[in-house]
């Protein structure tokens, strides 16, 4: 049995955890969100990686996982490579999932729905030359998706015609056959980004990165001999901690018990 510690700015990481920990059945999840400095996208690079490589290093030392997956697409286009140098454990990062979306396209023309610091960053252009170099990519920066999906999760509902009013830009180009959600808070609505396309008579079809991280998370633990795994001889159990306390009335405490997670306070 591994313990997995899954890290974000929010509650986006979510995503992230329903995927891998569907994928790996039996073992043990960390999930923590920085709600504290939320969000992420307005920060400058260097206090991002002050910020995450203290909290990243609090959760090793408190928690003891066997991989730290950070599970934000802006602090995995900065972060990383300042984790790998400090953390003792195998870190995971979120790649926009351009590469599988381009090869999925018929079309070659990609929707790419990001926060505005992802769109911008040069992270995501070299992924694009790279993987994506003979299909169109359509952008479009969005905060307020992020601020949907944080209301979706406390149990608030949608207003369609918000979210309509953000995506305008992807929805009257037919061309795109593929919407790569290039923020792990995006796939958290799902149902109504399909609702939204399709009320426009706009067939999509959306791509994230939880597949691909749950896969790279697998393989690492498989490559790990049974005697380093740090909870091998405990009994399962998926916790959730924050850095700033939620109220113990607070509607995310029973949509985190429902997927699986205990609310254990504050980090």
């Amino acid at each position: 049995m591994a313990r997995i510690a899954i890290f974000d700015s929010g509650v986006g990481g979510l995503s992230i955890y329903s995927e891998v920990s569907r994928r790996l059945p039996g073992h043990e999840f960390v999930f923590v969100s920085d709600n504290q400095s939320y969000p992420y996208g307005n920060k400058t690079e260097d206090w991002l990686i002050e910020r995450v490589q203290k909290l990243s290093q609090r959760v090793v030392d408190r928690c003891s996982p066997d991989v730290f997956v950070v599970a934000c697409n802006t602090a995995s286009t900065i972060v990383l490579p300042a984790l790998r140098e400090t953390l003792e454990v195998p870190v995971v990062g979120v790649v926009p999932a351009i590469k599988p979306a381009a090869k999925l396209s018929k079309t070659k023309h990609l929707g790419l729905l990001a926060t505005p610091g992802t769109i911008v960053r040069a992270y995501t252009s070299d992924l694009i030359k790279e993987f994506a170099a003979d299909c169109a990519v359509s952008k479009v920066g969005s905060s307020r998706l992020v601020e949907l999906a944080e209301q979706k999760l406390r149990g608030k509902r949608i207003d369609l015609s918000v979210l309509e009013a953000e995506l305008e830009p992807l929805l009257d180009n037919k061309k795109i056959d593929v919407l790569v959600l290039a923020c792990t808070h995006f796939p958290l609505l799902n149902n109504e980004i399909q609702s939204v396309f399709k009320a426009n008579n706009h067939l999509i079809k959306l791509v994230d990165s939880a597949k691909g991280i749950a896969s790279r998370v697998s393989s690492l633990i498989d490559d790990m001999h049974p005697a380093a795994l740090t909870t091998s001889n405990r009994t399962v159990k998926h916790q959730a901690f924050f850095t700033s306390g939620i109220d113990a009335q607070n509607l995310l405490i029973k949509q985190l018990e429902i997927i699986g997670l205990t609310y254990q306070g504050k980090l």
